[in-house]
């Protein structure tokens, strides 16, 4: 909690003592990881980072420019510049398909290919989607509604406390809900709004045909106050899309005379391009550089939020400040996966894979033990040798485990290699004839023959590299 953002003790200066703290944890942990910016989500507030490991089973998506210069996640990540033109001439009339049943772009494609003998791609397909904008102030809405009124059209039915905005994005991309909603609230007046997909019985209600929309609903439907066109949208040809009817598509849409002229001269206030879907691999970087954006998966092990007055405001928190007048606090909010980073640590991706087909690869600073010794016999000099390693060890603070079981060798190293301690010590009776143990690092193939007065001193060096490296 906070009185400032910036100064001493203020949300900036702690949220950067918490973000550091962060990344000095997982350093120690030996984990891989990357910081990226995020959505701030239903949370709110000014700033959110997350700390993800990258791992080929992780639940987020991560964006990386191949220029190293920014990373944020997929409900994140902006697209840099992408040109865009509405122009080109029609490829046909506008065409009415009967398309029973076919409401998602992969159930179009699929018919035109079997039915209609034609190959349709996604990209050659519009998606378009519905937002309804909603408050508790009806004026609000009445001024949205003047706002984008259409002068063509009838003025939007009063009984609606709702205003529609439409999304259109090509058919193989996905609308970015987040951005979508940054977007719409820049174009309205000033107000408490909320901003999300329409709900289906409700936009059905009032002719938004959810499933079959199509970009001219902006034309058709008086409900419908805006169009946001993602760039990408703006440059395909024999466009498909939605007929605004239950049950039917059109092929050969043309954006300016189906949309575009129609407007006439409120294209301007009613028709916007904006980057409002998610990223993909291949994109260009938003820094604008030449970056291009590389998809990964990573697991999310930290997460730091700059929350400022939004709860504390809510629930009426405030205190009396030096000139004893009540003030609002600011808030930070910071979580850390305590559980995920063993996740992450056995799941992260390789060179330094987390696993492999004997088990477990873990980091020495947080696997059960470090160094685990392991005798062929557990008797005479084998055991003596043991117990002298696992004594010089522990005094330069590393934890052993002597596995002093009455056992076969395979089935010993089998085991400690199945629970992921990253270095085993064997002391067998003939490479102690000659004094040496054999030391095996978790990742090389083949022990090490190392003198015995050399084996606690390699074995710290080579855990060293585990920590730091791994």
């Amino acid at each position: 909690f906070h009185l400032a953002v910036e100064g001493p003790g203020g949300l900036d200066e702690t949220y950067q003592k918490q973000f550091d703290a962060y990344c000095r944890i997982f350093e120690r942990c030996g984990l891989p990881y990357e910081v990226v910016e995020a959505e701030l989500g239903p949370i709110g507030g000014s700033a959110s980072h997350e700390f993800m490991v990258p791992s080929p089973t992780g639940e987020d998506v991560i964006l990386k420019s191949d220029k190293g210069n920014y990373a944020a996640n997929v409900e994140k990540c902006e697209i840099g510049m992408r040109k865009h033109s509405f122009d080109g001439q029609p490829t046909g009339e506008l065409e009415k398909v009967h398309t029973p049943d076919c409401s998602s772009i992969e159930d179009v494609a699929t018919f035109f290919k079997k039915k209609l003998k034609t190959k349709l791609k996604p990209q050659n397909m519009l998606k378009t989607l519905v937002f309804e904008v909603s408050t508790l102030t009806p004026q609000l809405i009445d001024q949205i509604r003047s706002q984008f009124r259409h002068s063509g059209l009838q003025t939007v039915t009063t009984s609606i406390d709702k205003a529609y905005f439409l999304a259109v994005v090509r058919g193989d991309h996905d609308v970015n809900e987040a951005k979508m909603r940054d977007i719409v609230l820049k174009t309205l007046p000033q107000g408490d709004f909320s901003i999300a997909l329409a709900d289906l019985e409700e936009a059905q209600r009032f002719g938004l045909v959810v499933g079959y929309l199509g970009p001219h609903a902006v034309i058709t439907n008086p409900n419908v106050s805006a169009i946001f066109v993602d760039p990408d949208a703006a440059l395909i040809k024999f466009t498909v899309t939605g007929a605004n009817e239950e049950g039917y598509h059109v092929k050969h849409f043309n954006w300016t005379r189906d949309v575009l002229d129609p407007l006439g001269a409120d294209v301007d206030q009613r028709a916007f391009v904006a980057d409002i879907r998610n990223a993909a691999d291949g994109d260009p970087s938003p820094k604008d550089d030449g970056g291009v954006l590389r998809e990964t998966k990573g697991i999310e092990i930290g997460h730091v939020f700059k929350l400022g007055c939004k709860y504390t405001d809510a629930m009426d928190v405030t205190v009396l400040d030096e000139k004893n007048e009540r003030r609002s606090l600011l808030m930070g909010c910071y979580g850390i996966g305590v559980n995920r980073i063993l996740a992450a640590a056995i799941e992260r991706e390789a060179p330094h894979a987390g696993h492999d087909d004997n088990g477990i690869c873990l980091p020495a600073s947080i696997a059960p033990y470090a160094v685990v010794i392991t005798p062929i016999s557990y008797t005479g000099a084998m055991r003596e040798t043991a117990q002298r390693l696992a004594g010089e060890l522990e005094a330069v603070g590393l934890e052993v485990l002597v596995d002093d079981r009455d056992e076969r060798p395979g089935v010993k190293f089998k085991d400690a290699d199945l629970i992921g301690v990253p270095l085993r010590i064997a002391v067998g009776e003939k490479s102690l004839a000659n004094g040496q143990v054999e030391l095996k690092d978790r990742y090389e193939d083949q022990p090490v023959l190392v003198a015995v007065d050399e084996a606690a001193g390699r074995a710290a060096e080579m855990l060293g590299g585990c920590d730091t490296t791994r």
